[in-house]
């Protein structure tokens, strides 16, 4: 099977997973992005890595990015 081009995430996407947390939430903020990628859950607040590989299986969808504009505050 022939790999695609990786998904683009980036620190504090926002993205849903196929399957839920064991608390029950589905989405997660991305904190840290190379090989691996940091997630923390916005229901809970755990924090867990997965290999790259694993996260692009299970991800559904980014659910939003952070404006470039808002960013700091202001327009």
């Amino acid at each position: 099977m022939a790999r695609g081009e990786p998904v683009r995430v980036a620190v504090d996407d926002v993205v849903q997973m196929r399957r839920p947390h064991p608390c029950g939430g589905f989405e997660w903020a991305i904190t840290r992005v190379g090989s691996d990628i940091g997630m923390r859950c916005l229901t809970c607040g755990r924090r867990v890595m997965l290999p790259r590989a694993r996260f692009e299986k299970r991800l559904k969808r980014v659910v939003g990015r952070p404006d470039a504009a808002g960013v700091d505050g202001q327009q």
